[in-house]
């Protein structure tokens, strides 16, 4: 296997992934600080050799360095003679373009995750490395896709032009061929036909030279103007990473089935080296949309390694100084995703290695509080939540319930890794378990003070609810806060069947009008237990846009909207995603809560199912908990 130092990899490809975007022909890359891979490391290991042995070290092509075995040096791609006896060997690598990692091959030198790798700034960590890159021919700098190439369902003239539409959206690249010789022309790519018909404001287009290459991109309808059948050939060669799809639905409700298919494939084309929010617009890797993708992922893939490599590159290096894409509340969910992975996969190893970044970031928010401990975030740093109005005078409500909840996931992974034997520190450093032992009580008084004072400053008796300020006099009322502190149980069973009558079952409170946010409101109805609701929700609102001819589900929707209005935003005509990953939900509502599947390290199996058989005269389903397979039928 190749090997580097841990999070190097994520981070390279990171940056290719977040400076992707292109914007009618402008590149447009990602506006938060990057963060960079190594260009210098050293990676180590002592061997108490039998006998003599051989093995010889291979970098990657923009790697300079040498090997060094005892104080003696030798370089790259040459059989090294060594043992028997105690042998100490380091490889010594810098790389400018690409970050610096090497293959070891021998009978019993070889590279494996028993490596330590080290930057010059910090104590030895384990090595990076992945299942993607273990042949040594492969060039780690460059991602294995798999590649099929797709042909359009139909070619028809249009306006003067030609009209490719493909069956189903596509993350591909555009290539033309030229039977009659090369021809300048430009292709206009569009998520949907109005799109791809509206040169004016068509969001993606590209002009291909006479190989008829195009970047890759949302592929659905492509438009190419002044052009007739056979002056051209258009193909779309589709990239993808193929992680396997572990689950099967099947009910008796027909359109339930169609919202389940139609979710899978709009996650799909969301999930490569990393989660992405969208395959069009922006193509990068947002904390938020992570997430929620991170929770579909456990019922659909049940794949741990995009979430490491997602979570990886979004915390980047140590220490903190910005949050998140900026955005304060992805921050703190990343903080929270990282705990419920560990607990999901067992993923004790990941939480170790991830641990002191989560630690970095939540210093980071607790340095931006106010005198009641509530976080206001920094000048530069956005509070989103949702888009929604929200009264953010003061410090806003849900960002509280954020915080108290990270407050108690850090305590509850300080926790975890005093009960793992991999966190257990060697001998002669102490200080690592002191670290934990401090870090808990210190996260356990601010979880439990956090959560008080949101009751004395945020909770409206009158109103039943949560209010979005204390600060302005207003006691405004969203829906936002209310739901964070059903989902976080950041409140008390009374006041969460207030909560639910007050402001979910309350037509007066505006409505949520993203699935991103429509995620965290049906996961709290769900958990109490309005199931009813939820399925109709899902039928209506993911159905909704089923009815507008949807093969995709988009990052916003408005059923009150007719369809020419429902592909603008961000005032641009086509600035909505129409594939956006926030809106697979309802693969998690389904299995979590009406399949019933969820992991459970209580029960002797590691999992529980609770399946809500009103919902269903009929169910064939697979699903993955953790690193098994469940099959539920009746």
């Amino acid at each position: 296997m190749w090997i580097w130092y841990p999070g190097d990899m994520e981070l390279f490809f990171a940056l290719k992934q977040n400076f992707s975007r292109v914007e009618r022909g402008v590149g447009w890359p990602a506006f938060w600080k990057s963060e960079a891979f190594r260009q210098r490391i050293v990676l180590r290991r002592t061997y108490r050799l039998a006998a003599e042995t051989s093995f010889t070290v291979y970098a990657n092509a923009d790697s300079v360095g040498f090997v060094l075995v005892g104080e003696k040096k030798y370089p790259f791609g040459k059989p090294i003679i060594c043992g028997p006896g105690e042998v100490k060997i380091s490889i010594h690598l810098g790389s400018i373009p690409t970050f610096p990692a090497a293959f070891i091959e021998g009978a019993v030198i070889r590279s494996d995750e028993n490596w330590m790798a080290e930057d010059y700034a910090g104590d030895p960590v384990p090595v990076g490395h992945s299942p993607y890159f273990v042949d040594r021919c492969q060039d780690p700098s460059e991602w294995p896709y798999e590649e099929k190439m797709i042909c359009p369902a139909k070619v028809e003239e249009v306006n003067q032009g030609l009209l490719f539409t493909f069956e189903t959206e596509l993350t591909a690249l555009p290539e033309l061929e030229y039977p009659h010789g090369y021809r300048a022309c430009r292709l206009y790519i569009g998520e949907t036909k109005a799109e791809a018909l509206d040169t004016d404001n068509c969001y993606s287009f590209c002009d291909p030279g006479e190989d008829g290459l195009c970047p890759k991109n949302a592929v659905h309808y492509v438009f190419i103007p002044s052009c007739k059948k056979g002056d051209v050939l258009l193909r779309a060669r589709q990239q993808f990473v193929d992680i396997p799809v572990r689950a099967e639905f099947h009910c008796d409700n027909e359109k339930l089935n169609r919202i389940w298919k139609v979710a899978e494939h709009t996650f799909r084309l969301c999930s490569g080296i990393f989660f992405l929010d969208g395959v069009k617009r922006d193509r990068w890797i947002w904390g938020g949309d992570a997430y929620q993708s991170m929770q579909v992922n456990q019922y659909l893939f049940g794949d741990p390694e995009i979430n490491r490599r997602t979570m990886r590159a979004l915390f980047g290096n140590v220490p903190a100084v910005t949050h998140i894409n900026t955005i304060t509340d992805y921050s703190m969910l990343c903080i929270i995703g990282v705990r419920e992975h560990a607990e999901v996969y067992g993923d004790l190893d990941f939480l170790k290695e991830m641990y002191p970044k989560m630690r970095s970031l939540m210093e980071l928010c607790l340095t931006q509080t106010e005198e009641n401990g509530f976080f206001t975030g920094g000048p530069k740093d956005w509070v989103y939540i949702d888009w929604a109005e929200f009264d953010r005078e003061g410090p806003l409500c849900a960002e509280q319930m954020l915080l108290a909840r990270c407050c108690q996931a850090m305590a509850e992974c300080c926790i975890m890794l005093q009960e793992c034997d991999s966190a257990l520190p060697a001998q002669g450093e102490p200080t690592k378990n002191l670290q934990l032992r401090q870090d808990l009580d210190r996260y356990t008084r601010k979880y439990q003070v956090l959560k008080e004072k949101i009751d004395q400053f945020y909770w409206d008796e009158e109103k039943g609810a949560y209010i979005d300020s204390f600060v302005s006099g207003k006691r405004n009322v969203t829906r936002h806060a209310n739901i964070f502190a059903i989902r976080f149980d950041l409140a008390d069973e009374a006041k969460k069947e207030r909560i639910v009558k007050n402001v979910l079952q309350n037509n007066n409170v505006p409505a949520i009008t993203t699935p991103y946010f429509r995620f965290f409101e049906q996961d709290a109805l769900c958990m109490m237990g309005c199931l009813d609701q939820v399925l109709d929700t899902i039928l209506s609102y993911w159905g909704g846009m089923l009815a507008l001819g949807a093969d995709t589900f988009w990052e916003e929707y408005d059923p009150q909207k007719p369809l020419e209005q429902q592909y603008e935003m961000y005032g641009d005509p086509f600035g909505k995603s129409m594939c956006h990953a926030w809106s697979a939900s309802p693969i998690y509502l389904i299995g979590k809560y009406f399949l019933g599947l969820r992991i459970s390290h209580e029960t002797e199996e590691g999992y529980e199912i609770r399946p809500y058989h009103k919902a269903f005269q009929s169910v064939e389903a697979v699903l993955p908990a953790g690193n098994i397979t469940v099959e539920i039928r009746w």
